[in-house]
């Protein structure tokens, strides 16, 4: 059974005891970052899209761990520019690994990087992966979208990472109703009160949920699924 760690902000990673993957690796200058960079042992590192709170360590954490990046195609051409090993997509796009299937779907928000956003760096995404069997859905940093109806419909899905912060994302009552379209077994909030514009109550999140278990991960716990 595979087990998903919550380190903060967006970032967690995924084991199935062989393969190690981390999504999102903002860990340096995270305040509730619950790793530092350079103990971060992985194979593979996901990126959702190239904000600096999701982008994070990547350089660092791949080159230390020869770790491949995979990406949509703007964003993995960035990392390839900086000498990184990568495996570009796209949004719609699924690809068979060692450690089992990657798909990035689609997520409504932006993509640049930079403390400006200055560098284009593709579509936003979310992503499903299939591990050990099991199916974990990142939506990324998204809005609610009626799509995400057909993402639940077309794939079983174990646990799936909401952001609840608002502001720059879905918002506890859209991410409630992004749990319905979607119809995980579980469900864990992300992106929230790392910074003050996105201070939420996770637990006013889980009492509007009543069709998925809600996992309210501390930063550094994590979740068998």
């Amino acid at each position: 059974m595979p087990t998903a760690r919550f380190l903060g902000h967006a970032c967690i990673t995924i084991s199935d005891g062989k393969h190690n993957l981390i999504i999102d690796p903002f860990l340096t200058g995270n305040p509730h970052g619950a790793a530092k960079a350079e103990e971060i042992k992985c194979d593979y590192i996901i990126l959702t899209h190239g904000h600096d709170d999701h982008f994070g360590d990547t350089p660092l954490i791949a080159k230390k761990n020869k770790a491949k990046v995979i990406a949509s195609f703007e964003l993995a051409m960035f990392c390839s520019k900086q000498g990184l090993d990568v495996h570009d997509m796209s949004v719609g796009g699924a690809h068979n690994f060692d450690f089992g299937r990657v798909k990035f779907t689609i997520a409504h928000h932006g993509s640049g990087h930079g403390h400006y956003a200055e560098v284009y760096t593709g579509s936003p995404t979310g992503v499903l992966v299939t591990i050990g069997g099991r199916t974990l859905y990142h939506s990324g940093d998204t809005a609610l979208f009626y799509d995400m109806k057909l993402i639940g419909e077309m794939n079983k899905i174990d646990i799936a990472f909401l952001p609840i912060g608002d502001n720059y994302t879905m918002g506890i009552d859209d991410a409630a109703r992004a749990v319905e379209l979607l119809h995980p077994k579980k469900v864990v909030p992300i992106h929230y009160n790392t910074f003050p514009v996105i201070n939420q109550n996770p637990q006013e999140f889980a009492k509007k949920v009543t069709s998925a278990e809600v996992v309210i991960l501390k930063p550094g716990e994590s979740v068998e699924y």
